[in-house]
């Protein structure tokens, strides 16, 4: 906690001040600091996931920024639906503590939730209308003018090349016992190349995009039970609108957990992707092409298998990036997204029709 005082310092608060670690959370430390007078939020920034935290700093500047402006326009309150970046003491937007980590802190949103499970097809529709309406403010800034904070990071032609790679190596001496799993990712590698391929051919436009669309990031009122703002903009950065609509159905999407070992209760729940849709296209109408609009169904397919093939080369190569609780936790998560993504491929005309519905 010595460090936690020196933020304290920077942002000129009382070392009075209540501070409350955040349990939840993969990457980042995270306090809740109540001095009073203000409530904030600070986080210390992984640095092995984000070797260069100062551009994340700089993405997010740029892009709540833009946002304010556009929300004061429509006659919003800005501190309450974006991110708001409190600045230090001596008027920066980061702070870096004597251990070379850097920190930042956020306004605190009062009266809100950020929800970790579905608990029904409501408050998908929020989610979808919250990052469809991020999709639609944001169309307009240009997408060259931000860092990419994590190479590649959906990118599913090399993706599928990591995979391979992990094949050949056999590092952890795993390979046997997976051919199923192989055969499977294999006999999709034309799939893989789909999207990335089309933005090459300019059929698709590059946009600012959050690539983290999970519920958690949505804050609910909690009276209202209205989408407020969307958080976590640590991975806003240049890349494809279907890869975030398909991320978002990959993880909401399902009848199970992510490693959910029977695969008899990994299932597509159509109806929670009607809602999500709904709510996404509600929002972000008028600000997406026709190629966009017509992908969004491959966008959730291709995550799902992107995903499965992360696992799966993370566990022939000694589960050396995700954390596992188990020999066969990552072989587990990778088999329950290959069959979540061969269900959402029988699906696929359903999913397309609801599509074209609701645009």
């Amino acid at each position: 906690m010595e460090t936690v005082k020196e933020v304290l310092k920077a942002y000129g608060l009382s070392e009075d001040s209540i501070v409350t670690p955040h349990s939840g959370g993969h990457i980042n430390d995270t306090f809740y600091i109540d001095s009073g007078a203000k409530r904030i939020v600070v986080q210390r920034l992984n640095s092995y996931v984000f070797p260069n935290p100062a551009d994340i700093i700089d993405n997010m500047v740029k892009v709540t920024g833009f946002l304010r402006e556009k929300i004061l326009l429509a006659g919003g309150n800005p501190d309450r639906e974006t991110v708001t970046i409190i600045k230090t003491e001596d008027g920066k937007s980061f702070f870096f503590d004597s251990e070379s980590k850097l920190w930042r802190a956020t306004l605190y949103i009062d009266g809100t939730t950020a929800h970790e499970t579905i608990s029904g097809s409501e408050i998908l529709e929020e989610a979808g209308f919250a990052f469809g309406k991020l999709q639609r403010m944001l169309d307009d800034f240009p997408a060259s003018d931000l860092h990419e904070i994590i190479k590649d990071f959906h990118n599913t032609p090399v993706r599928y090349k990591q995979l391979m790679e992990a094949v050949k190596n056999d590092a952890a001496g795993r390979l046997e016992g997976v051919a199923e799993e192989i055969s499977f990712a294999k006999a999709r590698e034309e799939y893989c190349f789909l999207l990335m391929d089309m933005l090459k051919n300019s059929e698709l436009p590059l946009r600012v995009t959050h690539n983290d669309t999970k519920l958690s990031n949505i804050l609910i009122d909690d009276m209202t039970g209205k989408a407020v703002c969307v958080i976590d903009l640590d991975t806003v950065m240049p890349g494809l609108v279907a890869f975030d609509f398909g991320d978002s159905i990959r993880a909401a999407a399902t009848t199970a957990a992510e490693d959910e070992a029977d695969l008899s209760k990994v299932n597509f729940n159509i109806e929670f992707f009607e809602a999500y849709s709904h709510g996404f296209l509600r929002a972000a109408k008028g600000s997406l092409t026709e190629n966009e609009i017509l992908t969004l169904p491959d966008g959730a397919i291709m995550m799902t298998l992107e995903v499965g093939m992360r696992f799966l080369s993370d566990y022939l190569n000694g589960d050396v990036y995700f954390k596992t609780a188990y020999p066969e936790h990552n072989l587990v998560r990778a088999r329950n997204q290959f069959k979540l993504a061969a269900d959402m491929e029988r699906h696929k005309e359903q999913m397309l029709n609801l599509i074209k519905k609701y645009a």
